[in-house]
């Protein structure tokens, strides 16, 4: 009775090997050459070939499960915890939390494999992006800091939506100072780099974008009379050079901390069970540390080039709004649509036309300086509301603080709702 033996590819070339030797139309040495193997190893597959012909080249391992096969029990905890509890997570992430909140001893790769039979995670192809020029990390630590606002559902639907600012060394890629905010602002970036300088100095340099925070986008608008934003005159007195890119591409190692933050801080904020800025802002501290332990690299430099803050630079005083201008000849000036009006004690012609700076800080008190001291002064009278220039990424804020109209205006009394569709009367305007 015949019998059928299934060989692979690289067995039947063997056989094939051997089959010339046997004819003797190889010599042992040819045969390695060609196999690619040493001659000790040809004497061995010669000596089993003469011993059980083909069937003793084939692999004894073959139908039996590999040595190296995944255990399972620890198999099946790893798919109901991933089930249970991180069924959105990523194969890294998951395998994380696996192997360090619950000690299943399990490689990436096979919790990768896992989820994606068991149709968890779905492996994505990799497009053919635009290719950027590389642009080496700076030497030396504190060097450049690129500064951005991630806008996103933190919270998911347990909180409202916020902004996460974020601060990552150019050279290290370590995060230096994250703040949960309700938006990007002057104040907003002040109190985190406030945070920052406490725990490391002055860096040489911020790396940003376009944001109106950092760079004026219309020159006719100017907050300080200096043709710079209140935040870049601030960085200005502290020795800061702030540098504007040009595209995202730019500063892509901000944008690429932000994708991994939302994707990686989300899942974390909702393991904690996090919901309000308050408690997020608490937990960044040890969230960071964490972070930085995993990605952080080593910079080519051991110099740290960051500064210590001077006894001379009074942050209270830098980090407000400040505004130069002239005293009108009856002693007032303008700020915020607010005329204040100057009380002192000289006379009113030494004051005239005298150069003041307007600061308020981010509870909207408000001091004016003469000559670097504070001078008195009363709230005269405040102007008009007119409309404002709202940025690109804050038209939604605005408009959900809009103050909708009162349940009896007669804007609401001009039709009736009948089955869901306005019927209009035919009341003409201005008459009973």
């Amino acid at each position: 009775m015949e019998e059928f033996i299934t060989m692979s590819t690289k067995e039947i070339s063997r056989l094939e090997i051997m089959q010339q030797l046997k004819e003797k139309r190889l010599t042992q040495k040819e045969a390695g050459i060609i196999l690619g193997l040493c001659t000790r190893q040809i004497k061995r597959l010669w000596r089993a070939y003469k011993t059980g012909q083909a069937k003793s080249l084939v692999s004894k391992h073959r139908g039996k499960s590999s040595n190296h096969r995944l255990d399972e029990k620890i198999k099946n905890q790893a798919i109901d915890l991933i089930k249970e509890r991180y069924s959105d997570f990523g194969p890294t992430l998951a395998h994380e939390k696996l192997s360090e909140v619950h000690l299943v001893n399990i490689s990436r790769e096979s919790v990768r494999k896992l989820m994606i039979e068991e149709e968890i995670w779905k492996p994505r192809r990799v497009k053919k992006g635009t290719v950027h020029q590389m642009r080496p990390r700076r030497a030396c630590f504190g060097e450049l800091v690129q500064i951005d606002g991630s806008d996103h559902a933190w919270f998911e639907e347990r909180g409202p939506k916020c902004t996460l600012l974020v601060f990552i060394d150019d050279a290290t890629g370590k995060l230096l100072e994250l703040r949960f905010v309700e938006s990007e602002s002057f104040f907003s970036y002040c109190d985190a780099s406030r945070q920052y300088f406490s725990n490391y100095g002055k860096p040489l340099a911020f790396y940003s974008d376009k944001h109106g925070v950092f760079h004026v986008n219309k020159p006719q608008t100017v907050g300080n009379g200096a043709g710079i934003t209140q935040f870049g005159r601030a960085m200005e007195e502290l020795g800061i050079q702030i540098i504007c890119a040009n595209s995202p591409q730019a500063k892509g190692r901000v944008e690429r901390a932000n994708q991994t933050l939302q994707d990686r801080l989300v899942k974390e904020l909702r393991l904690q069970n996090i919901a309000t800025i308050e408690a997020a802002n608490a937990f960044l501290p040890d969230f960071c540390k964490d972070y930085n332990r995993r990605f952080a690299v080593s910079p080519h430099s051991s110099h740290d080039a960051h500064r210590p803050l001077l006894s001379t630079e009074n942050l209270d005083f830098i980090f407000s709004q400040q505004k130069i201008g002239n005293l009108s000849k009856n002693l007032t000036i303008q700020f915020h649509k607010v005329i204040y009006q100057i009380q002192s004690d000289r006379p009113d012609y030494a004051l005239r036309k005298a150069q003041v700076i307007i600061c308020e800080n981010a509870i909207g008190e408000i001091t004016i300086l003469y000559k670097n001291k504070p001078i008195s002064f009363i709230s005269f009278k405040k102007l008009p509301h007119q409309s404002e220039v709202v940025d690109s990424k804050n038209v939604n804020r605005a408009i959900q603080q809009l103050v909708p109209p009162a349940p009896d205006h007669p804007w609401r009394q001009y039709g009736q709702h009948l089955n869901g569709s306005p019927v209009l009367t035919n009341t003409p305007h201005g008459t009973d």
